[in-house]
């Protein structure tokens, strides 16, 4: 995966996510949403960011629609991170996708998941210009990092520092 300067989040894109993370923060479902939060690999400090969560056949994953982010960065860094869903906090270990997985996981679980509501469809197609989601799983798996989150079981939380 290429690895360049951090994406900038889009104006709009920015406002939701920041009405979202309140939403979430007071404990308010917010659709796929739930907040995030990992040590930043320079800081050392929890560093909280929304994201959809995409859960599926009891496997779930986070990505990065907006390509390369800080987010991104220090996950893949720290390996561990809180996942809040309501009000319960889960300690989740985080495992990057090879682009041949992430390729399969945009074809296979993203897509199709996007397809199935109109609007989804034309909000990343047309809006986000994150049509390569849907049409070329090759270069989506380039352009944005896929995680793969499972539970941390007791004696593994050692590692989150």
């Amino acid at each position: 995966m290429a690895i360049g300067s951090p994406a900038r989040i889009p104006g709009l894109l920015a406002a939701f996510d920041s009405l979202t993370g309140r939403l979430l923060g007071a404990g308010v479902p917010v659709g796929p949403f739930t907040l995030l939060t990992v040590r930043g690999r320079k800081s050392g400090l929890a560093r909280t960011t929304t994201v959809s969560l995409i859960d599926a056949g009891g496997r779930r994953w986070v990505e990065c629609t907006v390509a390369e982010t800080e987010w991104a960065r220090n996950l893949r860094a720290s390996g561990v991170a809180a996942l809040t869903i309501g009000r319960r906090t889960q300690l989740v270990k985080a495992r990057e996708l090879s682009r041949e997985e992430a390729a399969v996981f945009f074809r296979d679980v993203l897509g199709p998941r996007i397809r199935k509501v109109p609007f989804a469809t034309w909000l990343v197609g047309s809006q986000l210009k994150w049509r390569d989601i849907l049409e070329d799983p090759w270069a989506a798996a380039e352009r944005h990092p896929v995680f793969e989150l499972r539970p941390v079981v007791a004696g593994e939380a050692g590692d989150e520092g």
